[in-house]
């Protein structure tokens, strides 16, 4: 590894390092994982540093980091120099918001998450509301039907533990055949309430997560694999975990003990988390998971698992409707209840899902892009490299590879 350059990236990663602290003073969603050493955390609440010096230091940063040559350098020096720049710069346009400048909703995740997210118009959501309407039962409009015919799917409170535990459980032997885990890494689970998300991952260093879920709404038997393997197996723990191994500890590459949310790291994060449930069940590996595991878990028909598979495929497809509602909402292009009522109608969301969303929208804003279509990039990126659904073993390699490598949303495209 060629020292010169790796110092020189030394030099800037400790104070950006620094500087996420410091703007998670002015932000409490910021800062997602910290796990440097304390004295510097203890700093930042001291001396509460302003955003017009904050912003004055990173644009130092930027500057030097532009300078800095790394074409001919090996890749993963190359990627760890690109990875800080697109780090610095979604810090400093995070800094400028904080202070007061307006963006829109895709200039907003251009300047965070290094993207242009698509747009959609409204008669694409409504043929695909229309496809679900032979196959929900029932009669009237479809987002009543889907609402209906969806609660009988639901884990009630005393049997959810045993449902998540047998999801977690598959989640990390499927991930474990595949991927080399630090023989430490493990994590807590707790139900929580009162949040704007269902499922949080707070990584805590050393390999340990915490992951709570929220039990404010009604519960579905699906979230039992999403939520075990977006949080843990092989979502955010173990891609927290490999880049700290990986970085933090290996390499001693400090900019990778804090995690901005905020952030063109987010993205990737997010992207693979939700790719990572097709890596771990592709084709009808989930269904039948699900019908022989889960819904006996949750006292719930197993017969009715192939149909309700069928109609959360197709409902899935309407995941771009959340962004649509957003974009329009944060826009300021409608207001909180029609952005709710978008959602019912296009999402198929529970009205009060439907609100908590929009609860989500005014904390994260822009960030509901890095779901879908993060998944979307992901998805085609491992493609484009082999990692097909016919291929697992390629497919698993390709997945390993990129959450465990410093490549942000630009290396994707």
């Amino acid at each position: 590894m060629p020292q010169n350059l790796n110092k020189e990236l030394n030099n800037i990663a400790e104070p950006y390092a620094k500087l996420v602290l410091a703007v998670g003073q002015h932000d409490t969603d910021y800062v997602d994982a910290y796990y440097g050493p304390e004295e510097w955390a203890e700093e930042a609440k001291t001396e509460k540093k302003p955003l017009n010096i904050i912003k004055e230091e990173a644009l130092l940063l930027k500057t030097r980091l532009d300078k800095i040559n790394s074409s001919r350098s090996k890749e993963i020096l190359r990627l760890r120099h690109q990875y800080l720049q697109k780090q610095i710069k979604s810090l400093i346009a995070h800094v400028e918001a904080l202070n007061g400048k307006k963006l829109s909703f895709d200039e907003e995740a251009k300047a965070y998450y290094d993207v242009e997210p698509p747009s959609f118009p409204e008669e694409h959501f409504r043929k695909l509301v229309n496809e679900l309407d032979s196959i929900v039962p029932g009669k009237g409009k479809v987002p009543e039907r889907v609402g209906i015919y969806r609660r009988q799917f639901i884990i009630t409170q005393d049997k959810l533990n045993g449902v998540f535990s047998a999801a977690i459980d598959e989640c990390r032997r499927r991930t474990k055949k595949y991927i080399d885990l630090p023989e430490n890494e493990m994590f807590r689970l707790e139900y929580v309430r009162n949040k704007s998300w269902s499922g949080y991952n707070w990584y805590k260093g050393n390999n340990e997560s915490l992951i709570q879920i929220n039990t404010d709404l009604p519960i579905f038997l699906e979230r039992a694999v999403d939520l075990a393997a977006h949080e843990g197996y092989p979502g955010h723990h173990v891609y927290n975990c490999l880049l700290e191994t990986a970085f933090a500890r290996k390499f001693g590459w400090i900019e990778f003990s804090v995690y901005p949310l905020f952030s063109s790291q987010s993205l990737i994060a997010e992207g693979t988390a939700n790719f990572g449930i097709e890596v771990a069940f592709p084709g009808r590996e989930r269904m039948e998971f699900e019908r022989s595991v889960l819904f006996p878990f949750a006292g719930l028909d197993k017969s009715q698992s192939e149909n309700y598979s069928r109609v959360q495929t197709l409902a899935a497809k309407l995941s771009y409707a959340g962004n649509e509602a957003a974009r329009r909402y944060l826009n300021a292009e409608i207001s909180r209840d029609e952005a709710a009522q978008w959602l019912v109608n296009y999402a198929l969301m529970s009205p009060e899902h439907a609100q908590q969303r929009t609860r989500f929208f005014d904390q994260y804003r822009s960030y509901v892009i890095n779901y879908n279509f993060g998944l979307d990039l992901v998805r085609q990126y491992i493609e484009r490299h082999g990692g097909t659904e016919n291929k697992p073993a390629k497919r698993w390699e390709e997945f390993t590879k990129l959450i465990s490598s410093p490549r942000l949303p630009s290396g994707l495209q």
